[in-house]
């Protein structure tokens, strides 16, 4: 009996899946709203925090009264841009939010300042999510403060697994904890507003209210203001992310930007009028929410039970990053602006390279900030209120340009939506400028700069890969020589490097085939359709591979009966790839050749030749 090694990987993230398994791997209401809303949700665990971070110091006893009024701005601004992203779902069922409204209403590069600041936005969503739930864990069990940085690396790589899993997976995986944390929430709120107002509770100060050291003015209100802001982080993940929703698509995600907008209002609401009658004071060691739980439930069991709940949301909340950025990655590699590799998808048919790498850049970014929230906060809220702005601009300038029935009413809800938003970047960049926001408006322009000379690479390899019709004429004029061997020559697309290494099998063989694996329906269309128009003379063999394995099927056409070589028989197999002068050009490209190339060569009846075409950049 034969003993296998089990495969790892399998047992990490499951088996391969069908790439026909695509539409079962969709959000439903139910799981998408903890999925894709899950940011927006677990923000109300910090947001109420960092408003009393701003006015404590300075307004003492009188902040909490000027809190709920920073709250109430917040929670209008959260409305209006609910019904502003309503809008955008319905006119944008694709998915990319910001990105693809500002690009097709505003221009190229306004849709590339939108994409640099929303993939900003998801790599500090992930950074700061994970290291508030570290946060909250060190809060109820302080002896692990030291030991902060290690447990946010930790659950990041848990987040990363959990999502390399697939969509369907990771919602139920994270899913149930999102509806935990909104129960357990809800149910604090209630009972602490009872035992206050209802059963006489008188609230004991846990920590010491600095005495008031001046008076409000207008500059430090819009400083709590701003910090407060980042309840919001997250409300554009569900216009970003339609396409991950089941049919009807639009509908779906309607409603679950809808139940996000609610549940926010009540939690971000009660959690800011808790802190106010219960007077929490923020402290590096000791959540607000843990100080509200902590009085409420006397520190019983169910003040741990909010304290887990409340990690494991916030830790969940990276979830709606590793949703929403991959797809979007996804979406800009498709338009030439960030590598192609962003658009493969992976074994259970996630964006696989774009979770990995934002598992990667978060990381980064926690050790870098040695996972203190309130340092990366300062980082957080600008990129996403760009975005906020850009969408909302686009969408006003979509209804004046098409004045379709009903455009006034629509473009008024993003007319107000763009200036509201964009009164809040200011504030925000001015108020946190100084405190590191700086670095998001240097981050920003490089990222566009990177995305443009991407599109330049891209743009040039086109160029010089697309065939003329003197091209194929070349092979007809050859005399090539009979030869009794067997050559097959895959293909991916029709251009001038494959071309060449055709070229070249047609000299030491006409018994030619041309091999295509097939993991895209519309792509290989686009082929055949090409393929018939040039009228080459060798036929074309197409096996479509559901799981997207490239050498697999080539392997098993090979060793068929199908084939006309024999099992004796040697097999040439003409690779044609085309090299870049330039060594980063090297990472945009999916490098196929040398995969296909590494895995045949285990091969003992398959020989093996690679074609260069070179690309010359300027």
């Amino acid at each position: 009996m034969k003993f296998e090694l089990p495969n790892f990987s399998n047992i990490l993230i499951g088996k391969s899946l069908k790439t026909e398994e695509l539409k079962s791997e969709k959000f439903n209401v139910l799981w998408g709203l903890p999925i894709m809303s899950s940011d927006a949700i677990s923000s109300v665990a910090y947001a109420g925090e960092e408003i009393l971070l701003i006015l404590i110091p300075v307004m003492g006893i009188m902040s909490y009264r000027y809190m709920l009024y920073a709250s109430l701005c917040i929670v209008f601004l959260l409305f209006m841009l609910t019904f502003s992203y309503r809008q955008t779902i319905d006119a944008y069922p694709g998915g990319g939010g910001s990105y693809i409204v500002a690009k097709d209403n505003l221009g190229t590069t306004a849709g590339l300042v939108a994409g640099a600041s929303l993939t900003i936005d998801y790599i500090l969503t992930v950074a700061v999510s994970a290291s508030a739930g570290t946060a909250a864990i060190t809060s109820a069990v302080p002896h692990l403060l030291e030991h902060k940085v290690g447990i946010t690396l930790l659950l990041i790589l848990v987040l990363v697994i959990g999502n390399l899993k697939g969509i369907r997976e990771s919602s139920k995986v994270f899913g149930i904890p999102t509806y935990l944390f909104i129960i357990s929430i809800l149910f604090m709120i209630i009972w602490g507003i009872i035992r206050v107002h209802f059963l006489g509770y008188i609230p004991k100060l846990a920590y010491k209210i600095p005495k008031v050291s001046g008076s409000i003015t207008l500059f430090l209100f819009l400083r709590a203001f701003a910090a407060g802001c980042t309840a919001l982080t997250g409300i554009e993940a569900v216009s970003n992310g339609v396409p991950n929703f089941k049919e009807p698509s639009q509908k779906h995600a309607k409603i679950v930007l809808t139940l996000l907008s609610f549940i926010v209002l009540l939690m971000f609401g009660g959690i800011s009028y808790l802190a106010t009658i219960y007077h929490a004071v923020p402290n590096s060691e000791v959540t607000v929410v843990a100080q509200i739980s902590g009085q409420i439930f006397n520190g019983n069991i169910i003040f741990y039970l909010i304290q887990i709940a409340t990690a494991i949301i916030l830790i969940m909340a990276g979830n709606t990053s590793f949703a929403g950025l991959p797809l979007l990655l996804a979406i800009m590699a498709k338009d030439g602006y960030a590598p192609r590799q962003f658009t493969k998808r992976g074994k259970r048919l996630g964006y696989s390279n774009g979770i990995i790498t934002l598992g990667i850049l978060s990381s980064m970014l926690v050790v870098i900030f040695k996972g203190d929230t309130h340092y990366l906060l300062a980082l957080y809220a600008v990129g996403v209120f760009i975005s906020f702005t850009l969408s909302q601009w686009g969408m006003f300038r979509r209804w004046t340009k098409s004045k379709k029935q009903g455009w006034r009413h629509k473009a008024f809800i993003n007319g107000l939506g763009a200036v509201l938003t964009f009164t809040t970047t200011i504030i925000i960049g001015i108020t946190r400028f100084k405190h590191g926001a700086w670095v998001v408006f240097i981050c920003i322009p490089l990222i566009v700069y990177v995305m443009g000379k991407i599109k330049i690479h891209y743009s040039e390899v086109a160029k010089q890969l697309k065939l003329s019709a003197e091209d194929l004429q070349m092979p007809k004029e050859i005399n090539f020589k009979r030869q009794k061997r067997y050559v097959i020559v895959p293909i991916d697309t029709l251009n001038k490097s494959f071309l060449k290494a055709l070229n070249y099998a047609r000299t030491i063989s006409d018994n030619i085939i041309i091999f295509h694996v097939s993991v895209d329906n519309e792509a290989t269309e686009k082929l055949l359709k090409k393929w018939h128009e040039y009228d080459v003379d060798i036929p074309i063999v197409v096996k479509k591979s559901p799981y997207r394995n490239i050498v697999g099927p080539l392997v098993k056409f090979i060793e068929s009966e199908e084939y006309a070589a024999g099992s004796k028989d040697t097999v040439t197999v003409v690779l044609p790839q085309f090299v870049v002068t330039k060594w980063w050009g090297n990472i945009l490209h999916n490098q196929t050749a040398v995969f296909i190339k590494t895995m045949l060569l285990r091969r003992r009846n398959i020989a093996i030749i690679t074609i260069p075409y070179i690309i010359d950049e300027d």
